[in-house]
C-alpha cells in the first residue's frame, strides 16, 4: 500500500518557494502545445530564478509534483536532486523510472521559457505557463 505525504503548511516554508506550471509546448502530434499535459511543481526558485538546491535540501519534503496528462491518474510525487546536480521527477507510488529534467540546474522558471523533460527516454519540451507564490 502506498504512503501518503504528510500536509505541507504553506506558511511553515520560506517565502522563496512557488507552484510552477509548465505546460507541453509544440512538438508532433501536438502542434499548438498541449495545456492539459502538463506539471505542476512546488520547490524554491533562487533570486535568478533556478532552483534553490540549498533550500530544496532544507525542505526536501515540501518540493513536490504533480503530473496531469488527460485520460491518466495523476502521478504526484517529489522532486529530487540526483548525483550530478541534475534533477528528477520521482514519484512515489509508481515503479515507473523517474522523469529526468534537462539541464534543469540551469533553466529559469519564469512564464514562457521553455525547459525539457525526458520521460522514459523520450525528451519532451514544456513552456512555463505560470509562477506564483504558494
Amino acid at each position: 500500500m502506498p504512503t501518503e505525504s504528510k500536509p505541507i503548511m504553506n506558511t511553515s516554508l520560506p517565502p522563496q518557494f512557488r507552484q510552477i506550471r509548465i505546460e507541453l509546448a509544440r512538438e508532433p502530434g501536438h502542434p499548438e502545445g498541449e495545456r492539459g499535459v502538463a506539471y505542476i511543481i512546488v520547490a524554491p526558485l533562487d533570486p535568478e530564478d533556478r532552483i534553490d538546491a540549498k533550500l530544496w535540501r532544507a525542505h526536501r519534503e515540501a518540493c513536490r509534483i504533480a503530473r496531469l496528462h488527460p485520460g491518466q491518474e495523476d502521478r504526484r510525487g517529489h522532486l529530487v536532486h540526483r548525483q550530478g546536480g541534475g534533477w528528477a521527477f520521482h514519484y512515489d507510488a509508481d515503479t515507473r523510472p523517474d522523469d529526468v529534467g534537462f539541464h534543469f540546474a540551469d533553466e529559469r522558471f519564469v512564464a514562457g521559457e521553455y525547459v525539457s523533460i525526458n520521460e522514459s527516454g523520450k525528451m519532451h519540451t514544456y513552456r512555463v505557463a505560470s509562477v506564483s507564490h504558494l
